[in-house]
C-alpha cells in the first residue's frame, strides 16, 4: 500500500506543471500579470472557486470566464484573449439586472457594439 501511494505521489510530482485549479486568493497581480503567490513566474492554469471560474495563460486571463457576486448572483460572463475581453460579454449588478454600459461585444478589449 505504501509503495502504491509513493508511486502515485511521484507520478503526480513528475507530471504536475502547476496548472491545477486554485482560487483567486492564491494569486497576486503585478503590472497586470497574475502570479501564484511566492513565485516570479506568470501563472498558467485554472481558477475554480465559488466566485469565479476561468483560466490564465502566461499570467493573463484566457478563454471563457464566469464570475459571481458574493450573494450568488451572476456578475459577468464572457471570454478573454491575451488578457483582453473578446466577443460577447454580459455584466450584471448585484440584484441580477444587466449592467448595460459594461455589456456588449468586445474586440481586443474594446467595446465594438451593444
Amino acid at each position: 500500500m505504501i509503495r502504491i501511494l509513493a508511486t502515485a505521489l511521484l507520478a503526480l510530482g513528475l507530471t504536475s506543471s502547476g496548472a491545477f485549479a486554485l482560487s483567486l486568493a492564491e494569486l497576486v497581480i503585478r503590472d497586470g500579470v497574475a502570479y501564484k503567490m511566492f513565485t516570479d513566474e506568470p501563472f498558467t492554469g485554472k481558477v475554480d472557486e465559488q466566485l469565479g471560474q476561468g483560466a490564465f495563460k502566461n499570467g493573463r486571463f484566457e478563454g471563457p470566464w464566469v464570475m459571481y457576486w458574493g450573494n450568488g448572483q451572476l456578475r459577468s460572463k464572457g471570454a478573454y484573449k491575451n488578457g483582453k475581453r473578446e466577443g460577447p460579454w454580459v455584466r450584471y449588478k448585484k440584484d441580477g439586472t444587466k449592467l448595460e454600459p459594461l455589456s456588449g461585444t468586445f474586440r481586443n478589449g474594446e467595446k465594438i457594439s451593444d
